[in-house]
């Protein structure tokens, strides 16, 4: 049977720096590796001065491209707009007028669009959800929506499927934060879009790939700075790009544990279950399908 992740992200981009190595070795591997994004990124900040000009609706369809060309670095061919191609648009950081615009995902009606993306899970029968936690990481609205959705649409599809959100150790981002001598990016000194250590569980060691994460945030020219080994966005703000990503379990089976070794206390594969744990099935998916849900309300 066929493994298929899922990953449900908030804007272009957001795919290849938080999950970007992990993508392309589940790809490589010969995971069933879908994507959906939820909205265009009309208002990412603009990096290169050559295309500040574009207006937000023209930066959606540019970074449309991006992402198509970062997904082909990935080796992941399913890519999906949720909802199809601008049905919702990028909400702007917390705080500003953009959050009240009735087309911004931010204020999209929760069951609509875990509709369909329920479809999605229901179409690749999706083993395993990656998503953001509660939070969104580190506070965007467009964020916080994808983990309500994508918890909704999980409720949709009968909650089998394990549920994930990115994470950042904390003593993990105060090593990736330290610059060479000669590097012209910023120092980063606020460690707050990380979590502490022991709230992390699954480490998923794809070095192997980190040329391919590279070359994907490459791709996203309008909102990374690739330089060697380190990235920055509009802020300039430096950090390394890290071969190996982590993760968080928020609802599903966790793997039994393994050796006592270094990095034992996490999962290494987000597909790894208890020993006997149900596993989703496309017969189970055709039983929803035909049966539909007992999902409670919506958590907005």
């Amino acid at each position: 049977m066929e493994r298929s992740l899922l990953f449900v992200h908030a804007h272009p981009d957001d795919e290849s720096i938080g999950t970007g190595a992990t993508m392309a070795r589940y790809a490589a591997e010969g995971a069933r590796v879908t994507l959906v994004t939820c909205t265009l990124g009309e208002l990412g900040e603009i990096i290169p001065p050559a295309l500040r000009h574009l207006l937000p609706d023209e930066l959606g369809e540019h970074r449309t491209g991006e992402l198509a060309r970062a997904c082909q670095a990935l080796g992941v061919s399913d890519h999906r707009f949720l909802g199809g191609p601008g049905r919702w648009r990028d909400s702007g950081m917390m705080g500003l007028p953009d959050n009240d615009d009735p087309r911004c995902f931010w204020q999209a009606d929760v069951d609509e669009a875990a509709s369909a993306l329920a479809d999605v899970v229901r179409e690749v029968a999706a083993d395993v959800i990656v998503t953001y936690d509660a939070n969104g990481f580190y506070g965007h609205p467009d964020h916080i929506q994808a983990h309500r959705v994508a918890r909704r649409a999980r409720q949709m599809t009968g909650g089998t499927a394990k549920f994930y959100a990115t994470a950042m150790p904390r003593s993990v981002l105060a090593e990736a934060v330290k610059l060479p001598a000669d590097s012209w990016f910023k120092q980063v000194t606020d460690l707050s879009a990380s979590v502490p250590d022991d709230a992390v569980t699954t480490r998923i060691d794809a070095t192997a790939y980190l040329g391919a994460k590279l070359a994907a945030m490459r791709a996203h020219q309008t909102q990374i700075t690739v330089d060697g080994g380190f990235f920055a966005l509009s802020n300039d703000l430096g950090m390394r790009v890290l071969g190996t990503e982590y993760y968080t379990l928020l609802d599903g089976p966790p793997t039994a544990p393994g050796p006592t070794a270094p990095g034992a206390r996490y999962e290494s594969d987000l597909f790894a279950r208890w020993p006997g744990a149900p596993a989703r099935t496309r017969a189970g998916l055709g039983s929803l399908l035909v049966h539909g849900d007992n999902a409670g309300p919506a958590r907005t």
